[in-house]
């Protein structure tokens, strides 16, 4: 009989390295940080100088940004165009990006644009996540209103797991969002455009 062979362990792979993010500095980030620092995760997104860093996204989330988008698409005029997370520059210490935007056609410079101005911002769509409740209730709506977007969705998911859609219209004199409507089973509305989406339509998606 031959000789028994016996198997060579394996060497031990190194663990990965952690990721390693730049000191913030004193002041915090500025735009001009948000689309040059290497390495940063997809849609972060630049509050009050700091970076933020996105969760997984869960299904609601996503089917609802199907549904609305579709939807605006649908009736969209030939002046204004819809836009799925995009970065929006406020100032040098906001970069927020929306989870919808409906932008002025002339902003759409071509395939490589990476953000958009504020000015051609009309209407800002939020879905609130359990990790950004407070952004998306709170922060991002005053930053987007003082900014000048006439027109804030926030959509919740309600008990039926259907989405709620509270519709915002921007009070010129107080630079705050106003509650025009909160919209449960159809969202119907003529501004900023005449606009139509069955909501309980995320039941068959």
């Amino acid at each position: 009989m031959g000789g028994t062979m016996t198997a060579e362990p394996l060497p031990k792979s190194a663990p990965p390295d952690p990721p390693h993010w730049p000191v913030p500095p004193q002041d915090g980030y500025t735009v001009d940080d948000l689309f040059n620092l290497p390495g940063l995760p997809p849609h972060t997104e630049l509050i009050d100088g700091s970076l933020v860093f996105v969760s997984p996204q869960r299904e609601f989330h996503s089917l609802v940004m199907y549904l609305l988008e579709r939807g605006l698409r649908s009736t969209v005029p030939e002046r204004l165009r819809v836009r799925r997370e995009m970065a929006l520059i406020v100032d040098r210490k906001q970069g927020p990006e929306p989870d919808i935007s409906v932008v002025r056609a002339e902003a759409v410079s071509g395939p490589d644009l990476t953000a958009y101005e504020v000015a051609d911002v009309v209407l800002a769509v939020e879905v609130v996540s359990p990790d950004s409740e407070k952004r998306d209730r709170e922060r991002k709506p005053q930053i987007y209103a003082q900014a000048g977007i006439r027109h804030f969705w926030r959509v919740e998911q309600g008990e039926d797991a259907r989405p709620v859609v509270y519709v915002y219209e921007l009070d010129d004199a107080t630079k705050a969002y106003g509650l025009a409507g909160i919209h449960h089973d159809r969202l119907k509305l003529t501004v900023p455009f005449d606009i139509d989406i069955d909501l309980a339509e995320i039941d068959r998606l």
